[in-house]
């Protein structure tokens, strides 16, 4: 099995007061479009990490089975707080995970599905997607990862980890620059 760890924690700090992940795109609450996106991929278990106005975002989410939600106290102290919490949560059984940003909603369920796809045939522990050459998000991580990423700090998420693993890295090469693109303003919600 294959999970997913969705990080839906922050606290929009760039918005101005709103919550991101609740506020309207394209006729629908962010983190519906990768919910709806993941729902439909290969992922059999889709974990939201909730934080932030935790009980508005779990109001608005839509309901399925793969879903599961677990509160991350301490999301104030950044993406690796979020991400560790998420990963208590994936069962020994997974061959392997992806983390995803909440905010990012314009992700296919072709990318998921082709990480998907590397993190079971590749021979390798980490996935990223790139596009031009430049790497994104979201990124797979084989279970072997799993004690690797609880010793992440601060806000910068697992890029580190990447970094210092190269030779554990797999790129999975993508056509499309929707995975570079996150919401974090105002402005981005209406030039995207």
């Amino acid at each position: 099995m294959i999970s997913a760890i969705l990080l839906a924690a922050g606290q929009s700090r760039r918005m101005g007061g709103d919550n991101k992940l609740i506020k309207k795109y394209n006729k629908k609450h962010l983190i519906n479009h990768i919910l709806d996106t993941l729902i439909k991929s290969k992922i059999k278990k889709i974990i939201i990490v909730s934080g932030f106005q935790n009980s508005k975002v779990k109001k608005i989410i839509i309901k399925n089975k793969k879903i599961n939600f677990i509160y991350n106290k301490n999301y104030k102290f950044g993406m690796a707080s979020s991400i560790k919490t998420g990963l208590k949560r994936i069962p020994n059984k997974n061959i392997g995970f992806l983390i995803i940003h909440a905010d990012m909603p314009k992700i296919s369920r072709k990318i998921i599905n082709k990480i998907y796809e590397a993190i079971k045939s590749k021979d390798k522990e980490i996935f990223v997607p790139t596009y031009k050459k430049k790497l994104g998000n979201p990124v797979g991580f084989k279970y072997s990862m799993l004690e690797t990423l609880k010793k992440i700090r601060g806000d910068k998420g697992a890029k580190k980890i990447i970094k210092r693993n190269k030779k554990k890295l797999y790129l999975v090469k993508v056509n499309s620059k929707s995975i570079f693109n996150d919401l974090n303003t105002p402005r981005d919600f209406l030039n995207n």
